[in-house]
């Protein structure tokens, strides 16, 4: 089999004409293989050559993935399997991203922890789960993690425990404090720590309670009249988690 011509193509490929047949192979086969000192090759060393030229194609697309940013080996390997990558190819793969440092298992764990601390409301048990998910060792996990003050995660809590006050409209304090303790839990943080931090904070809701208490007179006095109607207006708002309050406006 004669090798007929090389025309420059995209990127780092090249079309070689082989025979009567046209192929897109990369610079880094053609020179592995030594394309352009030979004039002929056989059909197995064709074969070979396409193979390897598969295996560089798994390649660059690993790479192109991992350029826009870090990836730990399964989100490379699960990336590939999608791209219908045959398993032993994306064992090469990684092997050969290793080998050039493309995978570095620990510079990921610091660059993701240090992401989620600075970028996200993620708490450390998240964390540490997606990392571990992602196959991560844990004793690097909780080297990294340990690194991290307490009083970061104390902070982030705090933050999150304020926003939710702050924006507080239609909710008792009581079911308020329930729902900020499950959604920092949602998040990461240790329901022990979050209760503790939580407690510090004196949440009023009078004006809360004064505002359902109106709305809830308004829809039920069209149904209800005197007790029976303090006695509807008490349900709704103790569902609504308002125990300790007097059923009545000012």
């Amino acid at each position: 089999m004669k090798i007929l011509k090389f025309v420059k193509d995209k990127g780092n490929k090249y079309k070689v004409i082989i025979d009567d047949d046209e192929y897109v192979i990369h610079d880094d086969t053609i020179v592995k293989y030594s394309l352009l000192i030979k004039k002929e090759i056989t059909k197995s060393e064709l074969d070979e050559i396409l193979l390897y030229n598969q295996e560089m194609d798994s390649f660059y697309l690993a790479l192109k993935y991992i350029s826009k940013k870090m990836r730990s080996e399964r989100e490379i390997r699960e990336y590939l399997k999608k791209k219908e990558v045959a398993s032993a190819v994306i064992d090469k793969v990684i092997v050969a991203l290793r080998k050039r440092n493309y995978i570095d298992d620990e510079r990921y764990i610091r660059a993701y922890i240090n992401d989620q601390v600075n970028l996200s409301k993620n708490g450390p048990l998240k964390i540490i789960k997606c990392l571990r998910d992602m196959g991560m060792s844990s004793e690097l996990i909780d080297e990294y993690m340990s690194k991290i003050p307490d009083t970061v995660w104390q902070e982030k809590v705090e933050h999150i425990i304020l926003n939710k006050i702050k924006t507080n409209h239609n909710t008792s304090a009581i079911n308020l404090k329930k729902k900020i303790i499950i959604y920092l839990v949602g998040l990461g943080y240790d329901k022990q720590v979050c209760e503790t931090i939580l407690n510090k904070y004196d949440i009023i809701d009078d004006d809360i309670y004064k505002k359902e208490y109106s709305k809830a007179k308004r829809q039920l006095e069209k149904k209800y009249q005197g007790y029976q109607l303090e006695q509807k207006i008490k349900e709704r708002l103790y569902r609504r988690g308002f125990y300790n309050k007097n059923y009545e406006e000012d």
